[in-house]
């Protein structure tokens, strides 16, 4: 290897140190010290120096497997990420289509309009979305003429409502990644497919989501990743997780074991097993990456 290559060769890890530094300062000793508090005996006595800790080994985790709650939180986790990315990718891919059917100016109020949910704090969006629903003040229910129904009594309804606030406040990264995939889609391509007869939704199905792959991939493990680890609109929509923890999440549920129930090594546990969940969805989305890659 020349001098030069070799250069060339080490010149972008340069351009990267000054990054992979900070991450490194703000997230490898924090999952270090996640995963170490995890290993021992971490209670409120603890913390405030009356005990000494007592290394559990797998303990922790041992406990945590064996408890029939963490299952079902886990599958409520599972299931309610689903829908909200199912349902981001189908509203986000939809507005996205419809931006390159509008003029100018209805395109740039809807992307305004987007882009200004996108930026609302979830804790300010979250407090909007229970007063538009809310039982006795919300214009919601009034105009369905549900009376006096609130959404956050029912386990089902409860989680329904926060889906709208996370589809609501995500579905604009989704559309506007692909309107500007759409947008780098040749004209001739969409032109013949037309000539040909092909409907909309038949274009979609067979020309543009094909050529969208790799992007759609991208917004899908991304949504993944966000809506797995949905926290503040659980907490505030279902005041903590709902009545008797209906409406808990891992999230919301490693919370409330390390903070209001002092068990600090079993709130990190299941924090680590989050972590590793997530790592296999993203190392399952690098390895789609890499096999797209040799395709192409």
């Amino acid at each position: 290897m020349t001098s030069a290559t070799h250069r060339a060769t080490r010149a972008p890890w340069l351009y990267l140190a000054p990054a992979l530094v900070v991450l490194g300062g703000l997230l490898v000793y924090p999952i270090y010290q996640l995963g170490l508090i995890s290993l021992f005996q971490y209670t409120q006595a603890q913390v405030s120096g009356g005990e000494p800790t007592t290394f559990q080994g797998f303990g922790n985790y041992s406990a945590l497997f064996s408890d029939p709650e963490f299952w079902q939180v886990l599958l409520a986790t599972v299931l309610f990420a689903a829908g909200c990315v199912v349902s981001t990718l189908a509203v986000g891919c939809a507005l996205a289509v419809l931006l390159t059917r509008v003029r100018a100016v209805p395109r740039l109020a809807l992307m305004l309009a987007a882009l200004g949910a996108w930026a609302t704090p979830a804790v300010t969006g979250s407090t909007v979305w229970l007063f538009l629903f809310d039982p006795d003040f919300g214009p919601v229910n009034r105009i369905l003429g549900l009376g006096d129904h609130s959404w956050t009594y029912g386990r089902l309804s409860a989680f329904f409502l926060v889906l709208l606030e996370v589809v609501w406040c995500s579905f604009p990264f989704v559309m506007v990644t692909v309107y500007a995939g759409i947008r780098a889609v040749p004209a001739e391509v969409l032109e013949a497919a037309a000539l040909d007869g092909a409907s909309q939704w038949r274009i979609w199905r067979s020309v543009l989501a094909p050529m969208l792959r790799p992007i759609l991939t991208v917004v899908t493990i991304q949504s993944v990743i966000w809506d797995f680890k949905v926290f503040t609109q659980i907490y505030v929509m279902t005041n903590g997780g709902g009545i008797a923890g209906q409406n808990l999440v891992l999230n919301v549920y490693a919370y409330q074991q390390a903070f209001a129930s002092s068990q600090y090594s079993l709130g990190s546990a299941i924090g680590v097993v989050m972590l590793l969940i997530l790592l296999a969805v993203t190392l399952g989305y690098l390895r789609l990456l890499h096999r797209q890659g040799e395709e192409l």
